[in-house]
């Protein structure tokens, strides 16, 4: 899951981050840039050719910071096709997307990964993808394809943005954990909330939206006007929320953090789980499921792109059933291809969210860089 960068403001972005993501993503930060191996077609051959008749066996995916895939995977990219796939990871989600918009028609890669829902229209308007229709296509599903038609992007993953509480500290407290928004602005939770700068982060951004959507165009601005009053505590990036501020992550508790609610994802206490040693029966983090707000991030060949023909083979691999069902472990996402099992681990100790907050693509373009004003406005100074 990922992090943003408005245009409402010049503040860098740090993300995913995801897409989205507990531990992985401040592992995959502390990695740095890697080189992968490469993809191709779904039906396992090898393309032919870059654009412009040269061939090119390396292939860029810019993504961002909370990228990550196992190295089976990367090894069957390889297998497939001989492509070496190089992986420039440009910071969050929004910070990412700005460096492909300063150097558009000129890209620092072939394809973009990690472009959310709410950003998806600012990246559509200035011409960053040439249109494409992955192979496979037609196994994702329909409710995530939200360029259907023209196929600038293709989507790769949902996953839901929601608050994250520490159950120890709400169970020393004898406290029951908030639940859901209108739970966030009582006086029990008092300063106990951190979440990330809606316009320098994804989960910070989703999570306003997800309020605009709850609360309406006339509603939402008041309800931000409780939560500051009621003591949330704002920061950049999603990890300095959830590694630093937020006492229920393994990062806050050698942090000593102090806040026991954060925003972050649904899927983020399988990752406090899974990195734990030894691992814990239950997950020490749980989900406020009435919090959630939808979040899908898509996949798209950047408008000229030097290796064309590889940049189309790794979007099809993207959507293959090898990749998809690499990513709930590794970027803690939902698949979008409905055929593609989930792992126990992620089914047992993630949240299932049944009714999340939406809003409109259309009415996301109409108003992101208005909500975010506004929030700065009435949150930040």
């Amino acid at each position: 899951m990922s992090s943003t960068t408005s245009t409402a403001g010049t503040v860098t972005d740090r993300r995913a981050a995801a897409r989205r993501r507990t531990a992985v993503a401040a592992l995959a930060t502390a990695l740095g840039v890697s080189v992968l191996a490469a993809c191709g077609g779904s039906d396992g051959s090898a393309p032919s050719g870059g654009s412009g008749g040269t061939e090119s066996k390396t292939v860029t995916l810019v993504s961002h910071d909370s990228f990550n895939a196992s190295p089976a995977v990367l090894k069957e990219f390889t297998r497939r096709t001989g492509y070496t796939v190089k992986v420039l990871k440009s910071g969050d989600a929004g910070e990412a997307l700005n460096k492909e918009i300063l150097t558009k028609g000129s890209p620092q890669g072939d394809v973009f990964f990690g472009v959310d829902n709410t950003l998806l229209s600012r990246a559509l308007d200035n011409g960053l993808f040439t249109p494409y229709k992955a192979k496979g296509l037609d196994r994702v599903d329909t409710a995530t394809q939200l360029d259907r038609g023209q196929n600038r992007v293709t989507p790769i993953d949902t996953g839901d943005i929601c608050v994250n509480y520490d159950k120890k500290y709400f169970a020393d407290k004898k406290l029951a954990p908030p639940q859901s928004f209108d739970d966030l602005v009582k006086p029990q939770y008092k300063d106990l909330l951190v979440t990330e700068n809606a316009a320098t982060s994804s989960p910070g951004l989703g999570f306003l939206l997800g309020t605009a959507a709850r609360y309406g165009d006339n509603g939402w601005q008041d309800y931000w006007k409780k939560l500051k009053a009621n003591g949330v505590q704002v920061v950049d990036s999603w990890e300095q929320a959830y590694n630093e501020n937020f006492s229920g992550s393994a990062g806050g508790r050698k942090a000593k953090a102090d806040r026991p609610l954060v925003v972050s994802y649904a899927s983020s206490p399988p990752v406090e789980v899974l990195y734990a040693e030894p691992q814990p029966q239950q997950a020490p983090t749980g989900v406020a499921t009435g919090t959630c707000f939808r979040q899908t991030e898509f996949a798209g060949l950047l408008t000229g792109a030097k290796n064309e023909a590889g940049g189309k083979a790794l979007v099809d691999f993207l959507i293959s059933d090898t990749f998809q069902a690499d990513m709930p472990l590794n970027m803690f996402v939902n698949p979008v291809v409905k055929s593609v099992k989930l792992p126990e681990l992620f089914t047992k100790f993630g949240a299932t969210v049944s009714e999340p907050e939406t809003v409109a693509p259309d009415k996301i373009a109409a108003n992101r860089e208005q909500w975010i004003q506004s929030w700065t406005s009435l949150v930040v100074k």
